[in-house]
């Protein structure tokens, strides 16, 4: 019995190890399971816990900041077997992984609110330490996005001959990759790619990894590698290959129309050049799974071949230019699963025969020329869990292209997008059945009728974008038990009726609501506290008022607030004001509040104008790029808003229409990138200042209507990016200079009209070819008009007298709308 025992136990054991030497992950030994993840029982060996040491000695010595913290457990008084980053074998407790990767920026910024400079004292930097030889075991080694600043990638990895797998990607190495890696012929992951400064040189090497199965060279210099394709095809066990950024047109042939990879499934070549067109050899490759073709650079029409890769299930051809409609033969891809056909110049129509791509889970045909109506057969595709056609002239309906994918047994549709097209028709109350719908976009479009009430059955909806529609009727009550939805756009629509607490009900994750433009009137109960904490509100157009929301200071996360034309007639609350200083966005422009505006402490963007505040100018933020507070009774001073120096460039400054008074302070060197500045009907005295000529972008100048004299400084000419110069109705004196028509070449209007000019019109005016408006009446002026004033082409063009001049100007539309006033008879 006792050798029974023995012998049962040797067994055990002899089971074990070899699951270990095999490398699974889990191992079970007397019925006791344990994963590949650090064993607290195992201790790892000394001279391995020596070797990272000196390892994290040669980083340490590099480190800028104080990201140390990643290494703080790797410290001698610890088992090195449970140090971060570190992972040991479970059996033998020898070092087997080493895991340091950095995350990407993208996945540090989601996980901290550290900045860029945060994320670039995170990574590793340094030399890697021969020590790591001492790692007999080792089998795993990822120190992806890490910095190693220029240096080269240490040879003696060529002597690691236990690696399996290698990771350096994205780590800054520069100079020829070592060929003594080609010894490491266990190796079966290697990935050298995104290092910009890697040189490939003689790829034979790789020649020697028969047993690699994933290669990544992408963006490594292979110019001087012409039989790097060669080397590659020969490796037997090689499945996915990827060559992201390579110049493909030199190493293979242009001739070549077959190449034979064997076992590859997976290829990934976007961003290389292959030549103008896709080549032949390509479409050979007919086992391929997977097939990356974006960003390269074609500009032909697509060529035929690709139905002979039927094997396929995810081809991605974004960012080329094919100029062609899509090929017939790519709908008989019938195991295709992920398909991109986004931002190549795709024209015609959608043939119904995409009802045959029946394994189809995403599909991407955004940006493109395609029109004519969506295929109801389309909606037969029930595996779909992605959907953008954004960007396109798609027109018609797409109700049958629901209710087809209502009628599929599990409803997996996930994504739809449609903005910018031309799609019209109701929705139909089968929308309401795709129970695992989250993202829901058709902006910029014509659908009209009502939102249906069914739309509040979609309980996985987190962003529901319906604004630039005609949708019209009252807003359905049953939004209000989407308690996933975090964005909710509707504006720009022809919605009325009463919005009420009900179509909030359940919103507690509401995270931006923009609803403006719409008729709707908000009649919430009088202690109405919403369940949602909004960071971006617009309620432009809504009947709000005549108080203004107490609701409005428990929004306690708000940076972008809109609420203009709501019919407000009251003072702000002094509750509100907390919140209202910590916005970023702040329009309240178009109703009748009033009040004194203390200060503005951190908005960069104010709109405050008609309305009937009154007092002295707030006191501005030094962060602030926009304020608009025209038309309103505003009285004082302008000297502490131009004399205080910001931190952000101020672009656009209005106070037009008020009751300012005083001179205008010579500190326009504090607000250089000043694109507008309107201080017209005011009661301002004085002069120009000279400073305004460091104004370099301003565009439009409105001082009309003060009570501004002396003459035009010289200091103006150097505002050659003046598109409108109204100085119309003030006190200026002297002649009109000739510089204007040298210095002012752009100007489209120039008023100054009713002032104390003297002296003759200057002909240099005449080279202000873009002139629309010229009124220079009720001056002093003597002598005769110049002839060439003839010549003023632009003022001959019928213009729409509806249409406003705009220019260019950097907010959200591209273009700033501008208006001057004009005497006519």
């Amino acid at each position: 019995m006792g050798s029974s025992v023995i012998t049962t136990a040797a067994i055990a054991f002899f089971f074990c190890f070899l699951i270990n030497i095999a490398n699974f992950h889990v191992c079970f030994c007397n019925g006791i399971s344990s994963s590949s993840n650090n064993n607290h029982n195992i201790t790892c060996f000394e001279n391995e816990r020596e070797a990272l040491l000196k390892f994290k000695q040669d980083l340490k010595a590099n480190f800028t900041g104080h990201n140390l913290n990643r290494l703080s457990s790797w410290d001698i008084g610890e088992d090195c077997c449970q140090w971060a980053g570190v992972v040991c074998d479970n059996f033998t407790g020898h070092v087997r992984e080493i895991r340091l990767q950095s995350p990407s920026y993208r996945e540090y910024s989601a996980q901290t609110d550290a900045g860029y400079e945060s994320y670039l004292r995170y990574k590793l930097r340094g030399k890697v330490n021969p020590s790591l030889l001492d790692l007999k075991h080792l089998q795993y080694l990822d120190l992806s996005n890490n910095d190693f600043e220029g240096t080269h990638i240490p040879s003696f990895l060529g002597s690691m001959t236990t690696l399996r797998y290698l990771n350096l990607s994205r780590t800054g190495f520069f100079g020829t990759i070592p060929p003594q890696l080609g010894n490491v012929t266990a190796m079966r992951y290697l990935d050298l790619g995104y290092n910009g400064g890697l040189l490939g040189g003689n790829l034979q090497w790789l020649s020697g990894l028969v047993s690699l199965q994933h290669l990544d060279m992408s963006f490594v210099n292979v110019s001087k590698a012409s039989d790097c394709l060669q080397v590659m095809r020969n490796l037997p066990s090689l499945v996915e290959l990827h060559l992201s950024g390579w110049e493909l047109e030199y190493v293979v042939s242009p001739s070549t129309n077959k190449i034979n990879f064997t076992s590859l499934d997976i290829l990934d070549v976007s961003y290389a050049y292959l030549g103008s067109c896709i080549p032949g050899w390509i479409f050979s490759l007919n086992h391929l799974v997977s097939l990356d073709m974006s960003s390269c650079f074609f500009n032909c029409p697509f060529p035929s071949g690709i139905e002979n890769m039927a094997a396929l299930r995810a081809l991605d051809l974004s960012w080329n230019a094919f100029n062609s409609t899509i090929p017939n033969g790519l709908y008989s891809l019938s195991h295709l699963e992920s398909l991109n056909l986004g931002l190549s110049i795709w024209q015609g129509v959608i043939s119904s025969a995409i009802g045959n791509l029946t394994s189809l889970v995403s599909l991407d045909l955004s940006n493109n020329q395609l029109q004519g109506s969506i295929p109801a057969s389309l909606g037969k595709l029930c595996m779909l869990k992605t959907i953008d056609l954004s960007y396109n002239n798609f027109y018609g309906e797409v109700a049958d292209v629901f209710k087809g994918f209502s009628r599929c047994k599990s409803h997996s549709l996930e994504t739809f997008i449609t903005r910018w097209n031309n799609l019209i028709g109701h929705l139909p109350y089968e929308l309401g059945q795709l129970k695992s719908l989250a993202y829901f976009d058709l902006r910029r479009n014509s659908f009209s009728g009502p939102i249906p009430e069914s739309i509040g059955r979609l309980s996985s909806l987190k962003m529901l974008y319906l604004s630039d529609n005609k949708f019209k009727g009252t807003l359905p009550e049953s939004l209000g038990q989407l308690g996933k939805l975090e964005v909710l756009h509707i504006y720009d629509n022809s919605l009325k009726g009463v919005v009420s607490d009900a179509h909030f009900a359940n919103l507690t994750r509401l995270r931006r609501l923009n609803a403006g433009g719409n008729n709707l009137t908000l009649k919430a109960s009088e202690n109405w506290v919403p369940p949602f904490q909004v960071e971006d509100l617009y309620l432009d157009s809504w009947q709000l008022g005549p108080q203004f929301p107490l609701w409005l200071p428990s929004q306690r996360k708000l940076t972008s607030l809109s609420i203009a034309n709501t019919n407000i007639s009251d003072s702000i609350p002094t509750l509100f004001w907390p919140v209202f200083s910590k916005l970023q966005y702040a329009n309240l422009s178009r109703n009748q509040i009033h009040g004194e505006v203390p200060s503005l402490p951190s908005n960069s963007w104010v709109d405050l104008s008609s309305n009937c505040f009154n007092g002295s100018l707030p006191l501005i933020s030094s962060n602030l790029s926009w304020l608009d507070l025209s038309n309103n009774s505003f009285s004082g001073s302008i000297y502490h808003v131009l004399c205080g120096k910001g931190e952000e460039p101020l672009l656009f400054l209005n106070l037009g229409n008020n009751l300012l008074s005083g001179k205008i302070p010579d500190c326009c060197q504090h607000w250089q990138e000043l694109y507008v500045v309107r201080l017209e009907n005011n009661n301002l005295v004085g002069s120009i200042p000279n400073s305004i000529g460091q104004l370099l972008n301003l565009q439009p100048l409105h001082l009309r209507r003060n009570h501004l004299s002396w003459e035009l400084p010289p200091a103006l000419q150097s505002c050659s990016s003046l598109f409108i110069m109204d100085l119309g109705e003030n006190k200026f004196t002297g002649s009109i200079p000739p510089w204007m028509g040298s210095a002012l070449l752009g100007l489209m209007v120039l008023n100054l009209h009713s002032n104390n000019f003297s002296d003759h019109l200057p002909h240099e005016l005449c080279r202000l070819s873009a002139l629309q408006i010229l009124d220079v009446a009720r001056n002093n002026l003597s002598g005769h008009v110049p002839r060439c004033f003839a010549n003023f082409s632009a003022m001959a063009k019928i213009n729409d007298s509806r249409q406003v001049i705009s220019f260019p100007f950097p907010n959200e539309d591209g273009v700033f709308p501008d208006n001057t006033f004009v005497v006519t008879k």
